[in-house]
């Protein structure tokens, strides 16, 4: 049997909200698998979240970077919050968003870029940077928008400085509109994206393998209720319309105006600009998701509670 630590327990209780003893007891009943303990407490009701919460976040920074018609993020991860101060450190993951933006957003093509401030590639410097302040770092992931006509829309938060911080996000919308209101449109959809973290940005867009994964769940829910088979089916089908209102960029309600959806804030305005507007893609990176920290003897703090 897998051995269900302290540290399994308080991740999954992370990720779900759910109560000490009942993460416990999901991870005991699913052999320590965490994706089948999230699923084993939904089905529970003991967990309401439509999308797994990220892991413990790493450190370092996300960067994002503008230019004309294109736009690109970048995470560079550290071990320390320390590190992620450190000015230099801050100056590389900055320059680091204008490479991935002349690198089509690609890592290793990153990697191999001639870096003219130090006349080395920039994995060099990195490797050299490394050696200068003494801990491992890694140019994890980068990604760039880009759009015929219109503009590229970008937004930092909790911010480190200029264009650097915790999480980054690029809109893009493609239109003939006015680009100074359209910029003005697309840093406010930047941050409602910073803020409510869509996991697709239309219908057609979801995965229907997580669409059947969820309608799984809400079956499972439903049929606790003892609920007649058809009332059961429109009871799922309410749910998925509810998933989509989650975890849909254009069906989410828009955080500057909770009564409407972010596609009708785009459709009002291109109607006051006189110009189609078409939102065609949106990246978000948080700093840390899918990553873990060194595991923390935190045994101590939770010990008398798994006894029990």
């Amino acid at each position: 049997m897998t051995e269900i630590t302290a540290a399994k327990v308080k991740e999954l209780r992370e990720m779900t909200s759910a109560g000490m003893l009942d993460c416990k007891k999901a991870l005991v009943e699913t052999n320590g698998n965490m994706d089948e303990a999230v699923d084993w407490l939904r089905k529970k009701g003991l967990a309401s979240a439509a999308k797994k919460a990220s892991r413990i976040a790493a450190e370092g920074l996300v960067s994002v970077y503008v230019e004309g018609n294109k736009g690109a993020v970048v995470e560079v991860n550290s071990e320390t919050d320390f590190v992620a101060k450190n000015e230099i450190f801050q100056e590389y993951v900055a320059d680091a968003a204008i490479v991935a933006l002349k690198s089509a957003g690609q890592v290793c093509d990153m990697k191999k870029f001639n870096c003219p401030k130090c006349g080395k590639t920039f994995e060099e410097r990195l490797t050299d940077m490394i050696a200068k302040i003494g801990e491992n770092m890694n140019l994890r992931r980068a990604e760039m928008l880009e759009v015929n006509e219109g503009i590229i829309a970008s937004y930092i938060h909790n911010a480190a400085g200029n264009n650097i911080g915790k999480i980054g996000v690029l809109v893009a919308l493609e239109s003939k509109a006015d680009k100074t209101k359209l910029a003005e449109l697309g840093k406010h959809i930047a941050m409602h994206v910073a803020a409510s973290a869509p996991l697709f940005l239309n219908i057609a867009g979801v995965d229907p393998a997580a669409v059947e994964h969820e309608k799984a769940i809400f079956a499972e829910q439903a049929k606790a209720s003892g609920k007649p088979e058809n009332i059961i089916e429109k009871m799922v089908e309410g749910r998925v319309r509810k998933y989509y209102d989650e975890v849909v960029l254009e069906e989410q309600a828009y955080i500057m105006d909770p009564d409407k959806k972010v596609k009708q804030v785009i459709a009002d305005a291109a109607k006051d600009l006189g110009a189609e507007i078409k939102l065609t893609g949106f990246v978000r990176y948080k700093l840390g998701e899918g990553l873990q920290k060194k595991e923390e003897d935190f045994a101590s703090e939770v010990a008398s509670q798994l006894k029990k």
